[in-house]
C-alpha cells in the first residue's frame, strides 16, 4: 500500500519572506536573448542563499513578455540579491533587450503548497 503522505504537497508558511512579480517587456525578436541572460543569472543563484525561489516563465499570449516571480528570506535578502555581482550583469545586459523599464509589483507571501513529485523530476536543460 502506497504511503498517502506521500501524495501530500509539501506546505510551508512564509512569515518575513517578501516577493517580487517582475513583467519584462522585451523588444520585437529578443526574448531568445533576454531568456539567455536570465539562464546566466539562474545558473549563478546559489550564490544568493536568501533567494529562495526564482521563477522564469514566458506569457503564453505575448512573445514580448517574461515574468518572473522571486521570493527572500528577508528584506536583507533582497538587499544582499540587488548587490550581487550576477545581478549587476544581469541589469547590464537587459537595457539593450527591453522595450521599456520593468514592471514590479511587491508582494508579502503568506503560504506555499508544491508537489514533491516538482522537486524530483529531473529538469536538466
Amino acid at each position: 500500500m502506497p504511503d498517502q503522505l506521500a501524495d501530500e504537497p509539501l506546505q510551508v508558511f512564509l512569515p518575513g519572506r517578501m516577493s517580487l512579480l517582475v513583467r519584462l517587456t522585451v523588444k520585437e525578436g529578443m526574448r531568445a536573448a533576454l531568456l539567455d541572460a536570465l539562464n546566466t543569472y539562474t545558473d549563478q543563484l546559489a550564490g544568493e542563499p536568501g533567494t529562495e525561489m526564482f521563477i522564469v516563465s514566458v506569457d503564453p499570449d505575448s512573445a514580448n513578455n517574461v515574468w518572473l516571480y522571486e521570493i527572500f528570506k528577508d528584506e536583507a535578502a533582497q538587499e544582499a540579491h540587488r548587490s550581487s555581482s550576477g545581478f549587476a550583469e544581469l541589469m547590464n545586459s537587459m537595457p539593450p533587450l527591453l522595450d521599456g523599464p520593468p514592471a514590479v509589483l511587491r508582494m508579502d507571501p503568506l503560504r506555499m503548497s508544491l508537489q514533491e513529485g516538482v522537486l524530483a523530476e529531473d529538469w536538466s536543460f
